[in-house]
């Protein structure tokens, strides 16, 4: 319990000291016009409070991952906790930062733009492919997973296709009406589900005296299956701790963002926000069960096309807090995904649009672009979720490497505080490289050469970056 408490307190100093140092060195003009101000379309360019652009960019990232992701990591033993805070503030925090603010001084370009900008043309080309896959896979996930719950509270002839069926609708109209018709009138409902699922079940932690597992207890792997530490569970722990994704979503609220002062509170406070949400979860699913080693058993028992992540929650969700607070829990863990889902199906319209050049106010060439997008994500939807999982999770890391490069890159040639970004961005590289050599949908080699390689990939990206940036100064 110390640990878990110790562990709030610690991201919240974190948005507090952590994420001034980022503003600092990013170096923010409040007297600045940000796009909502110079440029409102009435569209996707729409001033907002910075209240409500805080509301909906935490409802945008705070999917599935930080819930199903905690509950599948900290399987690995209480390593899962320590990540989820440092990677919060050292990597995701950082990189939801400086991509938020890059793309307000971008007149909120997506993400393969301002990739684009920062590591060259080609370079871009493939981010625009590789960010609609994601996309694509993200609004997937997010239909599946929310079905599958709500097909859990209605009676059996309201089955997960019917629900299927009315996520997909509500996503079609989302990704084509104006931002504040749906998106901004209906997530501070959702806002209110999310909040009260969080409250409630750290509140039920608290007063059921749970056994969570404390740092003190050791950092050993304890998996079932002994998959290794690194990189498997740094991928496993998908948004919770840092995640590609965001930056995709940071666009949508930098077109709405009315001053640079508060890009802090909205990108780094919203990624404290969704660290505090995995830090429960991931707390909840070990001690409910009595230990992790308890979890695992349950999870065990399960049959193999189960989601087992929605039966942990459904169940824990259930016993700690009542039938109606069990329900409006699950509506919480329900919104989360929701709301990623139908803002990444969005992002998927603009970065095509951006892509394409396409002037996406009238709605002729909204739905120009958003149909076939529509049809691909309907097509991955039949796939199975377990598999889809393992593709988004390590897409969504990958594209975080991606990103920390391009801060890296932005702030070394803007002779900033680049190491600040660069850390976290030769982490990741060494992650996602090792997980894909290691892994059973990747190449499946032995650990240590995986892990080597990575390591490799890492530092041969460093020099390139070392001797590139030699000439940033010369180019000014």
């Amino acid at each position: 319990m110390y640990s878990f408490i110790i562990s709030i307190i610690v991201l919240i100093l974190g948005y507090v000291v952590y994420g001034k140092i980022s503003e600092r060195i990013f170096g923010i003009d409040s007297k600045r016009l940000t796009p909502a101000i110079a440029n409102p379309d009435g569209v996707d360019y729409v001033p907002m409070s910075w209240w409500r652009a805080f509301l909906i960019q935490f409802l945008n990232i705070a999917g599935l991952g930080p819930i199903f992701g905690a509950i599948m990591g900290v399987m690995f033993g209480s390593a899962s906790f320590l990540w989820i805070v440092l990677g919060t503030i050292f990597a995701g925090g950082v990189h939801d930062y400086f991509s938020g603010m890059m793309s307000i001084r971008s007149n909120g370009a997506s993400l393969p733009e301002l990739v684009g900008q920062e590591l060259g043309v080609s370079i871009k080309q493939f981010m625009r492919f590789f960010s609609l896959v994601l996309m694509i896979l993200v609004g997937a996930v997010f239909v599946s997973g929310p079905a599958g719950l709500l097909a859990n509270l209605t009676p059996d002839f309201i089955n997960v296709t019917w629900w299927i069926v009315i996520v997909f609708a509500y996503y079609i109209l989302a990704t084509l009406l104006p931002i504040d018709k749906i998106i901004g009138k209906i997530y501070p409902v959702f806002g209110f589900a999310l909040l009260f699922m969080a409250v409630g079940i750290f509140m039920a932690i608290i007063l059921n005296n749970a056994p969570i597992p404390e740092i003190t207890d050791g950092l050993q792997n304890i998996h079932p299956k002994k998959l290794p530490i690194f990189p498997i569970m740094f991928v496993s722990i998908a948004c919770g701790a840092i995640s590609g994704f965001h930056a995709t979503q940071s666009p949508l609220m930098a077109r709405c963002i009315q001053n640079e002062k508060y890009g802090r509170r909205v990108f780094y406070g919203s990624m404290v926000a969704e660290g505090i949400v995995a830090l429960i979860w991931a707390a909840a699913a070990s001690s409910f069960f009595g230990s992790i080693e308890g979890l695992q058993q349950f999870v065990a028992n399960l049959e193999p096309t189960v989601n087992k992540p929605a039966v942990v929650v459904d169940l824990i969700s259930k016993t700690w807090l009542g039938t109606f607070g069990g329900i409006l829990a699950l509506l919480g863990v329900i919104a989360a995904p929701l709301t990623s889902g139908d803002t990444a199906l969005r992002s998927a319209r603009l970065i095509t649009a951006d892509f394409l050049h396409f002037d996406q106010k009238p709605m002729k060439n909204r739905l120009i672009v958003s149909v076939p997008i529509f049809i691909l994500t309907f097509l991955v939807l039949q796939m199975n979720f377990d598999v889809l999982w393992r593709y988004f999770a390590w897409c969504n890391q990958t594209l975080a490497v991606f990103t920390l490069w391009t801060i890296t890159v932005f702030l070394a040639k803007n002779n900033k505080f680049h190491w600040i970004s660069l850390v976290p961005a030769m982490f990741m590289t060494a992650v996602t490289t090792s997980y894909i050599f290691i892994a059973p949908e990747g190449f499946h080699l032995p650990e240590l050469i995986s892990v080597l390689l990575g390591i490799g990939t890492s530092l041969g990206l460093f020099l390139l970056f070392y001797f590139k940036s030699k000439k940033f100064g010369k180019d000014q």
